[in-house]
């Protein structure tokens, strides 16, 4: 998942929203506010967490990193020490800067490796088996960020975290039902069945969690930093759990991991300045490509949640995601276009076959060209006084990545290596496709799928809460969340020739955890599909 600021005169919204916002007048609640410190998060315990470190004379980045790692023992979904990242920091005198920290391709990786001897896909390979897993980067990145930018020792900030999985806290009725509801596909591994079960049995609500495997883990990496993970003693129980599930991940691999910092994309829609990450997220270019396809339109005027509206962006975003499909990848591999996806004369010219009375098909859409004259996953916002403020995701992919924990060292590996291309035109997990653009080669990182914004002047809470639906070229579908679009919006855009759809999943569409400064106050808002959290003071 990838993040976005978007600033104007002195506002500052920092959060990730998954897809646009739609009508449903539904009550969503109020904003948490203070003009000290700010952090929302997917876990209100983790929330906490980084409001101390505030507390304590932390700045938002040593907030963002504490949250962090509480994640990882709080909301082991997705919340990660296995996984990887994506950072964007605006520090206090307006610079932005960004690290990558996504995962990588193993040195063994190679092209065809999820294809059978007639080069079909296997099914499950890149999803459900060490196979699966690219080399972690959340560990690096975190700490990366923490020295550069942070004020307080790594001690300081992790030791929250420490305490949290050595002493355990409650769980919740939403994280205990979770548990249950995965641990049948933890079953093949014997370390995930004792980390989420007890003795096979499920945990109830109220129950107190604790993970020491973890602890020592944290440990290791508060008292030698990065050697801590990825060098010593957590190094060889990754390494070990490879080999003993015939993966990729050697040690060379891990002590080869670097985060990277780069330049943030950068764009401007009706006033508003954004600031994204850059590939290998494919959000920062696909939102300021698809907001300069929509700056043309008068979309306060269309109503919101109207059928005009919404149409307009569906069709923007199927261009966009056609695009994606063709032109992104790791720009350290591939020479992704960047002047072309972020130019206003080719985003309208990727408009001009747009019918406002009728869809376009997909299948009529193709990825656009230089003109010859030229998926679960969580996100954390913090803020503080001086003007600091991060926007901050990890993931593992799929909900509890790979499903597989690493014996000894208790914590969950993603399942990142099903966002490459696994074989051109064939879709991922999420129906994404891909070409040579994203194929695997060792050391790559991995695309990024999903594209934040914060849009329509909205409140905070609003920005946040309301329902949200989504369209990504193929499958040729717009989903949307139960009770998101009115029924009159969906006959329309039916007559129109949208295939709408709610949710395949049955469920929700993103995790937004945000904030927006205004006159120097800090508005707080998690996300209030999920069990999270947001703090202030």
């Amino acid at each position: 998942m990838n993040r976005v600021f978007l600033s104007r005169i002195g506002d500052l919204c920092v959060g990730a929203v998954l897809a646009f916002a739609t009508s449903a007048e539904a009550a969503v609640p109020e904003p948490v506010r203070g003009e000290r410190g700010a952090v929302a998060s997917r876990s209100m315990i983790a929330s906490e967490v980084g409001l101390d470190i505030l507390r304590a004379g932390g700045n938002a980045i040593d907030a963002a990193v504490a949250t962090s790692f509480a994640l990882a023992v709080t909301w082991p979904s997705a919340g990660n020490l296995g996984g990887g990242g994506f950072m964007v920091i605006r520090l206090e005198d307006g610079t932005v800067i960004t690290n990558d920290h996504r995962e990588t391709a193993p040195l063994a990786a190679t092209r065809d490796m999820y294809q059978d001897e007639d080069g079909a896909v296997i099914e499950g390979l890149s999803t459900h088996s060490h196979l699966a897993v690219g080399v972690p980067g959340s560990v690096a990145g975190m700490l990366d960020a923490l020295e550069r930018y942070g004020k307080l020792d790594r001690r300081a900030v992790i030791g929250p975290s420490i305490r949290l999985a050595r002493e355990g806290f409650e769980l919740s009725y939403d994280q205990a039902r979770d548990f249950a509801r995965v641990l049948p596909r933890m079953a093949p591994y014997a370390a995930s069945m004792a980390k989420f079960s007890r003795e096979g049995a499920p945990y109830a609500a109220g129950e107190v969690f604790r993970q020491p495997a973890l602890a020592r883990t944290l440990e290791r990496i508060a008292e030698f930093g990065k050697a801590g993970f990825y060098e010593g003693e957590t190094a060889d129980l990754l390494v070990a759990e490879m080999e003993r599930g015939g993966g990729l991940i050697t040690h060379d691999d891990l002590a080869s991991y670097e985060s990277v910092w780069r330049e943030p994309i950068h764009g401007v829609y009706r006033g508003y300045e954004i600031w994204s990450m850059p590939p290998p997220s494919s959000g920062g270019l696909l939102l300021v490509q698809m907001l300069n396809m929509l700056e043309p339109f008068d979309l306060a005027g269309m109503g919101y949640g109207s059928a005009a509206r919404t149409h307009v962006m569906v069709e923007a975003e199927r261009r966009a995601y056609a695009d994606r499909a063709i032109h992104l990848g790791d720009s350290d591999f591939y020479p992704v276009p960047f002047q072309m996806l972020t130019d206003r004369d080719y985003a309208a010219s990727r408009m001009e076959n747009f019918d406002p009375k009728q869809a376009t098909r997909s299948s009529e859409i193709a990825a656009g060209a230089w003109p010859e004259e030229n998926p679960n996953t969580t996100h954390l916002s913090t803020m503080d006084a001086a003007g600091n403020a991060v926007a901050y995701t990890t993931t593992l992919n799929l909900s509890y990545g790979s499903k597989i924990v690493v014996a000894g060292a208790g914590f969950l590996l993603n399942n990142e290596m099903d966002d490459f291309s696994s074989k051109p035109g064939v879709p991922n997990a999420y129906g994404l496709l891909g070409a040579d653009a994203n194929a695997i080669a060792p050391g790559k990182r991995m695309l990024s799928s999903m594209t934040p914004t914060i849009d329509h002047q909205m409140s905070v809470n609003d920005a946040v809460g309301r329902p949200r639906f989504h369209h990504q070229w193929q499958p040729d579908q717009v989903w949307f969340e139960p009770l998101g679009l009115s029924p009159d919006t969906l006959s329309i855009l039916r007559d129109m020739g949208h295939e709408m759809v709610s949710t395949p999943w049955g469920g929700d569409i993103g995790d937004a955890n945000s904030i927006k400064r205004v006159d120097g106050e800090m508005r707080a808002m998690s996300d209030p599909r999920n069990d999270g959290g947001a703090a202030a003071f």
